[in-house]
């Protein structure tokens, strides 16, 4: 007989997750299990396996698209933590310290990517093209341009960077989402510009990754309105 509390079979549900998620056994932008799976795998009910969800969604960690699934957005709770600082200044102080991050993060992922990483890196961005030409696929499985930018963190050795982006980029969700942050570069011109820092990260080329970086991000992302 299971004599377990509700309690217990929460924080082991939780615990489970967590593990798979901090391990890289689930990358940053995969889809988990969905819950009729996780629900075999812990023997638990429908109710303790969305507790666990929520609360890794809670910690930045996890994120619930209606109709698509839940996905991987940090490994660590630690972006969770930034994502609520960053709060505390100017949104256009948030978007340069967001563009300092990424042309740190392309310099490294240069020196440092694997060969798993480029794979990675490509299959983003080969589903970015598809994802701007209107591929259904593509939405359904929560691709989004972001997920590239993601990959590029995780290549670049390091734990902070990653959780970093994640926590700025939380931060920043919302806005865009509202519209107070659009993108002011096309889909076009994104997927290009992703391509050439894909080839240089790929080539090793560390100063070319950051340059090209650099001139991404310089100005796809502006203020459409008052900041705060």
């Amino acid at each position: 007989m299971n004599t377990s509390s509700g309690s217990d079979r929460a924080r082991r549900a939780f615990a489970y997750l967590r593990r798979r998620i901090t391990s890289g056994e689930w990358p940053v932008g995969s889809r988990i299990p969905v819950e009729t799976e996780l629900m075999e795998l812990l023997g638990v009910g429908k109710m303790t396996v969305r507790e666990a969800v929520r609360s890794l969604a809670s910690m930045g960690m996890l994120e619930t698209l209606p109709g698509r699934g839940t996905y991987v957005r940090a490994r660590t709770p630690v972006a969770a933590v930034l994502a609520e600082s960053v709060h505390d200044y100017e949104l256009a102080e948030v978007l340069a310290y967001r563009r300092g991050l990424e042309v740190e993060a392309a310099r490294l992922a240069a020196r440092h990517r694997t060969d798993d990483h480029v794979a990675r890196l490509r299959a983003a961005h080969e589903a970015n093209d598809r994802l701007g030409a209107g591929a259904p696929a593509e939405r359904e499985q929560g691709r989004t341009p972001q997920e590239f930018h993601a990959l590029v963190f995780e290549a670049t050795g390091t734990r902070l960077l990653p959780d970093a982006y994640a926590g700025v980029l939380a931060a920043l969700r919302k806005v865009i989402s509202l519209g107070v942050v659009i993108y002011a570069s096309g889909e076009e011109s994104r997927r290009h510009d992703h391509g050439q820092i894909l080839a240089a990260i790929e080539a090793g080329d560390a100063e070319r990754a950051a340059l090209l970086m650099a001139q991404h991000v310089a100005d796809d992302l502006e203020i459409a309105g008052p900041g705060r």
